[in-house]
Protein backbone atom coordinates (compact mmCIF):
# COMPACT_ATOMS: atom_id res chain seq x y z
CA UNK A 1 0.00 0.00 0.00
CA UNK A 2 1.46 3.23 -0.99
CA UNK A 3 1.08 5.42 2.24
CA UNK A 4 0.02 9.62 2.04
CA UNK A 5 3.67 11.30 2.52
CA UNK A 6 4.37 14.21 5.19
CA UNK A 7 6.67 16.66 4.55
CA UNK A 8 8.65 17.38 7.68
CA UNK A 9 11.60 19.62 7.71
CA UNK A 10 14.53 17.89 9.20
CA UNK A 11 17.57 20.01 10.67
CA UNK A 12 20.76 18.46 11.63
CA UNK A 13 22.30 19.82 14.88
CA UNK A 14 25.84 18.88 15.94
CA UNK A 15 27.51 19.02 19.60
CA UNK A 16 28.04 22.52 19.29
CA UNK A 17 24.58 23.09 20.13
CA UNK A 18 22.18 26.07 18.98
CA UNK A 19 25.41 28.43 18.61
CA UNK A 20 26.82 26.09 15.88
CA UNK A 21 23.73 25.99 13.54
CA UNK A 22 23.47 28.65 10.30
CA UNK A 23 20.83 31.64 10.63
CA UNK A 24 18.88 29.28 8.00
CA UNK A 25 18.47 26.45 10.58
CA UNK A 26 17.57 28.43 13.47
CA UNK A 27 15.03 30.16 11.55
CA UNK A 28 13.56 27.05 10.63
CA UNK A 29 13.77 25.66 14.36
CA UNK A 30 12.01 28.93 15.51
CA UNK A 31 9.23 29.40 12.60
CA UNK A 32 8.40 25.77 13.97
CA UNK A 33 5.08 25.09 15.57
CA UNK A 34 6.49 22.09 17.21
CA UNK A 35 9.88 20.93 17.27
CA UNK A 36 10.62 16.77 17.64
CA UNK A 37 13.91 15.25 18.67
CA UNK A 38 16.50 13.90 20.97
CA UNK A 39 16.19 15.12 25.01
CA UNK A 40 19.74 15.64 24.60
CA UNK A 41 19.28 17.72 21.18
CA UNK A 42 15.83 19.74 22.59
CA UNK A 43 18.50 20.99 25.38
CA UNK A 44 20.26 23.19 22.93
CA UNK A 45 16.87 24.95 22.07
CA UNK A 46 16.22 28.55 23.47
CA UNK A 47 13.59 28.13 26.23
CA UNK A 48 10.56 29.40 24.38
CA UNK A 49 10.98 26.94 21.30
CA UNK A 50 8.03 24.58 21.32
CA UNK A 51 9.26 21.11 21.45
CA UNK A 52 8.08 17.25 22.10
CA UNK A 53 10.80 14.27 22.34
CA UNK A 54 10.08 11.66 19.93
CA UNK A 55 7.29 8.98 20.71
CA UNK A 56 7.97 5.87 21.98
CA UNK A 57 7.85 3.79 19.69
CA UNK A 58 8.27 6.09 16.70
CA UNK A 59 6.19 4.15 14.61
CA UNK A 60 3.37 4.32 14.71
CA UNK A 61 3.32 7.02 17.31
CA UNK A 62 4.74 9.28 14.56
CA UNK A 63 1.50 8.80 13.01
CA UNK A 64 -0.23 9.28 15.51
CA UNK A 65 1.40 12.60 16.58
CA UNK A 66 1.01 14.21 12.83
CA UNK A 67 -2.72 13.45 13.31
CA UNK A 68 -2.49 15.59 16.34
CA UNK A 69 -0.65 18.34 14.94
CA UNK A 70 -2.14 17.96 11.27
CA UNK A 71 -1.62 21.44 9.30
CA UNK A 72 1.11 22.59 12.01
CA UNK A 73 5.00 23.18 10.87
CA UNK A 74 6.93 20.40 11.94
CA UNK A 75 10.63 20.30 12.32
CA UNK A 76 12.79 17.03 13.55
CA UNK A 77 16.19 17.66 15.15
CA UNK A 78 18.41 15.00 13.66
CA UNK A 79 22.38 14.48 14.76
CA UNK A 80 24.97 15.84 12.04
CA UNK A 81 23.69 14.53 8.86
CA UNK A 82 20.10 13.05 8.92
CA UNK A 83 21.06 11.01 6.09
CA UNK A 84 24.11 9.50 7.66
CA UNK A 85 22.70 6.58 9.64
CA UNK A 86 20.13 9.44 10.73
CA UNK A 87 16.79 10.01 11.49
CA UNK A 88 16.09 11.01 8.37
CA UNK A 89 16.96 7.83 6.90
CA UNK A 90 14.13 6.45 8.51
CA UNK A 91 11.75 9.02 8.02
CA UNK A 92 11.76 8.44 4.16
CA UNK A 93 12.45 4.78 4.21
CA UNK A 94 8.50 4.79 6.06
CA UNK A 95 7.44 6.90 3.48
CA UNK A 96 7.61 10.74 4.73
CA UNK A 97 8.69 13.18 2.35
CA UNK A 98 11.33 15.41 4.04
CA UNK A 99 13.18 18.83 3.69
CA UNK A 100 16.60 18.49 5.16
CA UNK A 101 19.46 20.76 6.34
CA UNK A 102 22.19 19.04 7.26
CA UNK A 103 25.22 20.06 9.88
CA UNK A 104 28.40 18.75 9.49
CA UNK A 105 28.87 15.01 10.04
CA UNK A 106 30.16 13.26 13.04
CA UNK A 107 32.59 10.99 10.14
CA UNK A 108 33.55 14.84 8.33
CA UNK A 109 34.79 16.04 11.89
CA UNK A 110 36.43 12.62 12.40
CA UNK A 111 38.24 12.55 9.08
CA UNK A 112 39.04 16.50 9.29
CA UNK A 113 40.77 15.75 13.06
CA UNK A 114 42.65 12.48 11.79
CA UNK A 115 43.50 14.44 8.20
CA UNK A 116 41.75 11.01 6.71
CA UNK A 117 40.49 11.38 3.21
CA UNK A 118 37.06 10.14 2.04
CA UNK A 119 38.77 7.96 -0.45
CA UNK A 120 40.64 5.89 2.18
CA UNK A 121 38.35 5.62 5.32
CA UNK A 122 35.78 2.89 5.13
CA UNK A 123 32.48 4.05 7.25
CA UNK A 124 30.79 1.38 9.35
CA UNK A 125 27.65 2.02 10.97
CA UNK A 126 26.32 -0.22 13.75
CA UNK A 127 23.94 1.94 15.52
CA UNK A 128 21.35 -0.85 16.22
CA UNK A 129 23.35 -3.57 14.50
CA UNK A 130 25.36 -6.27 15.25
CA UNK A 131 29.44 -4.86 16.32
CA UNK A 132 30.26 -7.98 14.24
CA UNK A 133 29.84 -6.03 11.21
CA UNK A 134 33.10 -4.67 12.03
CA UNK A 135 34.64 -7.90 10.91
CA UNK A 136 33.76 -7.80 7.31
CA UNK A 137 35.94 -4.54 6.67
CA UNK A 138 38.95 -5.25 9.05
CA UNK A 139 42.00 -5.30 6.46
CA UNK A 140 45.99 -4.72 7.20
CA UNK A 141 46.53 -1.12 6.96
CA UNK A 142 43.06 -0.11 6.30
CA UNK A 143 41.73 3.16 7.79
CA UNK A 144 37.96 2.16 9.11
CA UNK A 145 35.79 4.81 11.13
CA UNK A 146 32.70 3.27 13.36
CA UNK A 147 29.88 4.56 14.54
CA UNK A 148 27.75 3.55 17.24
CA UNK A 149 29.37 1.14 18.74
CA UNK A 150 30.14 -0.13 22.29
CA UNK A 151 33.49 0.11 23.34
CA UNK A 152 33.77 -2.86 25.27
CA UNK A 153 32.05 -4.85 22.08
CA UNK A 154 34.14 -3.57 20.14
CA UNK A 155 37.80 -3.74 21.80
CA UNK A 156 36.83 -7.52 22.21
CA UNK A 157 35.87 -8.31 18.56
CA UNK A 158 39.74 -6.40 17.59
CA UNK A 159 40.96 -8.93 20.05
CA UNK A 160 39.32 -11.82 18.89
CA UNK A 161 40.19 -11.49 15.18
CA UNK A 162 43.64 -10.89 15.66
CA UNK A 163 43.35 -6.90 15.72
CA UNK A 164 44.55 -5.84 18.64
CA UNK A 165 47.70 -4.23 18.01
CA UNK A 166 45.85 -2.41 15.90
CA UNK A 167 45.58 1.91 17.09
CA UNK A 168 41.88 2.86 18.20
CA UNK A 169 40.83 6.48 18.63
CA UNK A 170 38.03 7.63 20.69
CA UNK A 171 36.90 10.93 19.26
CA UNK A 172 34.03 12.11 21.22
CA UNK A 173 31.59 14.98 21.28
CA UNK A 174 32.90 15.98 17.69
CA UNK A 175 32.81 19.83 17.32
CA UNK A 176 31.38 20.96 20.72
CA UNK A 177 32.97 22.18 23.49
CA UNK A 178 34.15 19.26 25.14
CA UNK A 179 35.14 17.96 22.23
CA UNK A 180 38.49 15.47 22.86
CA UNK A 181 40.47 12.33 21.86
CA UNK A 182 41.49 9.41 23.48
CA UNK A 183 43.23 6.13 23.47
CA UNK A 184 40.27 4.00 22.49
CA UNK A 185 42.05 0.97 24.27
CA UNK A 186 41.38 3.03 27.64
CA UNK A 187 38.60 4.19 29.40
CA UNK A 188 34.99 4.27 28.42
CA UNK A 189 33.94 6.78 26.43
CA UNK A 190 30.84 8.65 26.26
CA UNK A 191 28.09 7.92 24.02
CA UNK A 192 28.79 10.69 21.52
CA UNK A 193 31.67 8.92 20.06
CA UNK A 194 33.39 7.59 17.23
CA UNK A 195 36.06 5.28 16.94
CA UNK A 196 38.72 5.62 14.37
CA UNK A 197 41.18 2.24 13.52
CA UNK A 198 44.36 1.98 11.60
CA UNK A 199 44.09 -1.32 10.84
CA UNK A 200 47.06 -3.84 11.84
CA UNK A 201 46.38 -8.31 11.86
CA UNK A 202 45.87 -10.66 9.18
CA UNK A 203 44.87 -10.09 5.99
CA UNK A 204 41.37 -12.49 4.61
CA UNK A 205 39.96 -12.18 1.70
CA UNK A 206 36.20 -10.59 0.64
CA UNK A 207 35.68 -14.54 -1.29
CA UNK A 208 37.96 -17.46 -1.15
CA UNK A 209 37.92 -17.67 1.96
CA UNK A 210 40.46 -20.64 2.95
CA UNK A 211 37.90 -23.86 4.23
CA UNK A 212 39.33 -24.34 7.59
CA UNK A 213 37.88 -20.65 8.54
CA UNK A 214 34.35 -21.73 7.96
CA UNK A 215 32.89 -24.05 11.49
CA UNK A 216 31.50 -27.31 9.19
CA UNK A 217 30.40 -30.62 8.93
CA UNK A 218 32.01 -31.63 5.63
CA UNK A 219 28.98 -29.87 3.87
CA UNK A 220 30.52 -26.72 2.52
CA UNK A 221 31.16 -25.59 -0.94
CA UNK A 222 34.89 -25.79 -0.91
CA UNK A 223 37.47 -22.41 -2.21
CA UNK A 224 37.79 -23.00 -5.43
CA UNK A 225 34.19 -24.20 -6.36
CA UNK A 226 33.15 -21.53 -4.38
CA UNK A 227 35.38 -18.67 -6.15
CA UNK A 228 33.62 -20.02 -9.68
CA UNK A 229 30.14 -20.08 -8.16
CA UNK A 230 30.19 -16.80 -7.36
CA UNK A 231 32.21 -15.17 -10.70
CA UNK A 232 28.77 -16.64 -12.22
CA UNK A 233 26.35 -15.50 -9.85
CA UNK A 234 27.45 -11.84 -10.33
CA UNK A 235 27.02 -9.96 -7.55
CA UNK A 236 26.16 -6.51 -7.86
CA UNK A 237 25.60 -3.83 -5.08
CA UNK A 238 22.79 -4.27 -3.27
CA UNK A 239 21.71 -7.72 -4.75
CA UNK A 240 19.71 -10.39 -3.01
CA UNK A 241 20.90 -14.07 -3.29
CA UNK A 242 19.31 -17.53 -2.13
CA UNK A 243 21.77 -19.85 -0.96
CA UNK A 244 20.20 -23.39 -1.18
CA UNK A 245 21.00 -25.95 0.52
CA UNK A 246 23.40 -23.70 2.17
CA UNK A 247 25.49 -26.52 4.19
CA UNK A 248 27.71 -24.03 6.01
CA UNK A 249 27.09 -20.72 4.55
CA UNK A 250 30.07 -19.80 2.55
CA UNK A 251 28.04 -18.73 -0.23
CA UNK A 252 25.94 -16.46 0.78
CA UNK A 253 28.45 -15.58 3.30
CA UNK A 254 30.75 -14.19 0.81
CA UNK A 255 28.81 -12.78 -1.11
CA UNK A 256 27.90 -11.01 1.82
CA UNK A 257 30.95 -9.37 2.06
CA UNK A 258 31.62 -8.03 -1.20
CA UNK A 259 29.31 -4.98 -0.35
CA UNK A 260 27.88 -3.85 2.47
CA UNK A 261 24.50 -3.24 0.64
CA UNK A 262 24.55 -7.48 -0.29
CA UNK A 263 21.75 -9.13 1.50
CA UNK A 264 21.66 -12.99 1.48
CA UNK A 265 19.22 -15.72 2.64
CA UNK A 266 20.75 -18.85 3.63
CA UNK A 267 18.48 -22.13 3.25
CA UNK A 268 19.32 -25.20 5.14
CA UNK A 269 17.23 -27.97 6.38
CA UNK A 270 19.18 -29.52 8.88
CA UNK A 271 18.86 -27.22 12.38
CA UNK A 272 22.32 -27.74 13.44
CA UNK A 273 23.76 -26.99 9.90
CA UNK A 274 21.46 -23.83 9.78
CA UNK A 275 22.90 -22.81 13.51
CA UNK A 276 26.15 -22.70 12.55
CA UNK A 277 25.64 -20.88 9.41
CA UNK A 278 24.58 -18.28 11.59
CA UNK A 279 27.34 -18.61 13.80
CA UNK A 280 29.77 -18.34 10.13
CA UNK A 281 27.93 -15.27 9.42
CA UNK A 282 28.83 -13.46 12.63
CA UNK A 283 32.43 -14.22 12.47
CA UNK A 284 32.91 -13.41 9.06
CA UNK A 285 31.01 -10.08 9.43
CA UNK A 286 27.88 -10.51 7.83
CA UNK A 287 25.23 -10.89 10.81
CA UNK A 288 22.56 -9.52 9.01
CA UNK A 289 22.48 -12.93 6.76
CA UNK A 290 19.40 -14.44 7.15
CA UNK A 291 19.20 -18.28 7.58
CA UNK A 292 15.95 -19.97 7.19
CA UNK A 293 15.34 -23.27 8.44
CA UNK A 294 13.02 -25.59 5.99
CA UNK A 295 13.34 -28.02 3.02
CA UNK A 296 13.61 -26.21 -0.93
CA UNK A 297 11.16 -26.00 -2.36
CA UNK A 298 8.64 -25.28 0.07
CA UNK A 299 10.75 -23.02 1.96
CA UNK A 300 10.89 -20.64 -0.46
CA UNK A 301 7.75 -19.20 -1.37
CA UNK A 302 7.72 -16.79 1.39
CA UNK A 303 11.02 -15.49 0.21
CA UNK A 304 11.69 -11.76 -1.59
CA UNK A 305 12.53 -12.40 -4.84
CA UNK A 306 16.45 -13.14 -5.49
CA UNK A 307 18.31 -11.48 -7.75
CA UNK A 308 20.51 -14.67 -8.21
CA UNK A 309 20.49 -18.51 -7.09
CA UNK A 310 23.11 -20.70 -5.73
CA UNK A 311 21.92 -24.21 -5.02
CA UNK A 312 24.67 -25.88 -3.32
CA UNK A 313 22.28 -29.23 -1.81
CA UNK A 314 19.33 -30.59 -3.24
CA UNK A 315 19.03 -30.17 -7.09
CA UNK A 316 17.75 -33.85 -7.14
CA UNK A 317 14.68 -32.54 -5.27
CA UNK A 318 11.60 -32.41 -7.48
CA UNK A 319 10.44 -28.75 -8.02
CA UNK A 320 13.72 -27.11 -6.06
CA UNK A 321 15.95 -26.44 -9.96
CA UNK A 322 12.39 -25.10 -11.65
CA UNK A 323 11.22 -23.21 -8.83
CA UNK A 324 15.08 -21.52 -8.53
CA UNK A 325 14.85 -20.70 -12.76
CA UNK A 326 11.29 -19.62 -12.22
CA UNK A 327 12.14 -16.42 -10.46
CA UNK A 328 14.46 -14.92 -13.83
CA UNK A 329 17.28 -15.15 -11.43
CA UNK A 330 20.48 -15.58 -11.96
CA UNK A 331 21.38 -19.24 -11.29
CA UNK A 332 24.22 -21.33 -10.49
CA UNK A 333 23.85 -24.98 -9.41
CA UNK A 334 26.39 -27.93 -8.40
CA UNK A 335 25.78 -31.63 -8.47
CA UNK A 336 28.47 -34.47 -7.46
CA UNK A 337 26.45 -37.77 -8.13
CA UNK A 338 25.25 -39.14 -11.89
CA UNK A 339 21.16 -38.57 -11.10
CA UNK A 340 22.30 -34.43 -9.99
CA UNK A 341 24.31 -34.23 -13.27
CA UNK A 342 21.17 -35.58 -15.34
CA UNK A 343 19.23 -32.69 -13.69
CA UNK A 344 21.52 -30.16 -14.56
CA UNK A 345 22.03 -31.82 -17.99
CA UNK A 346 18.54 -31.69 -18.56
CA UNK A 347 18.23 -27.64 -17.19
CA UNK A 348 21.12 -27.02 -20.10
CA UNK A 349 19.17 -28.81 -22.87
CA UNK A 350 15.97 -26.36 -21.84
CA UNK A 351 17.64 -23.31 -20.81
CA UNK A 352 21.01 -22.61 -22.48
CA UNK A 353 23.79 -21.17 -20.36
CA UNK A 354 26.94 -23.00 -19.06
CA UNK A 355 27.12 -26.42 -18.23
CA UNK A 356 31.03 -26.99 -17.07
CA UNK A 357 32.78 -29.81 -15.10
CA UNK A 358 35.22 -29.03 -12.41
CA UNK A 359 38.00 -31.08 -11.04
CA UNK A 360 40.36 -29.81 -8.64
CA UNK A 361 43.54 -31.86 -7.86
CA UNK A 362 45.63 -31.15 -4.77
CA UNK A 363 49.63 -31.54 -3.97
CA UNK A 364 50.03 -33.97 -1.06
CA UNK A 365 52.64 -35.98 0.35
CA UNK A 366 52.82 -39.59 -1.22
CA UNK A 367 55.45 -42.06 0.58
CA UNK A 368 58.54 -39.60 0.65
CA UNK A 369 56.94 -37.88 -2.46
CA UNK A 370 54.68 -35.26 -3.57
CA UNK A 371 51.33 -36.83 -5.19
CA UNK A 372 48.50 -34.90 -6.48
CA UNK A 373 45.02 -35.84 -4.44
CA UNK A 374 41.97 -34.90 -6.39
CA UNK A 375 38.49 -34.27 -4.97
CA UNK A 376 35.12 -35.44 -6.19
CA UNK A 377 34.22 -33.48 -9.53
CA UNK A 378 31.42 -31.00 -9.35
CA UNK A 379 29.31 -30.59 -12.47
CA UNK A 380 28.07 -26.94 -12.75
CA UNK A 381 25.35 -25.49 -14.74
CA UNK A 382 24.98 -21.56 -14.63
CA UNK A 383 21.64 -20.09 -16.43
CA UNK A 384 23.25 -16.75 -17.44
Amino acid sequence: MVREKSRLTVVGIGADGWSGLSEQAQALVLGADVVLGAPRQLSYLPDDVAREPWPSPLLPGLDAFLAEHEGQRICVLASGDPFLSGVGTTLVAHGYEVDAFPALSSVTLARARLGWSAEETEVVTIVGRSSARVARVLAPRRRVLVLGADATALRSLLTVRGYGESELFALENLGGPEERITDGWAGEPGPLTVFALECAGPALPLIGIPDDVYAHDGQLTKRDLRVSALSRLAPSPGELLWDVGAGAGSVGIEWSRLHGLNRAVAIERDPERAERIGRNAVDLGVPELEVVTGEAPEALSALPAPDAVFIGGGVTVPGVLETCVATGARVVAHGVTVEAEQVLARAYAEHGGELVRIGVERAAPLGGFTGWSPARVVTQWSSR
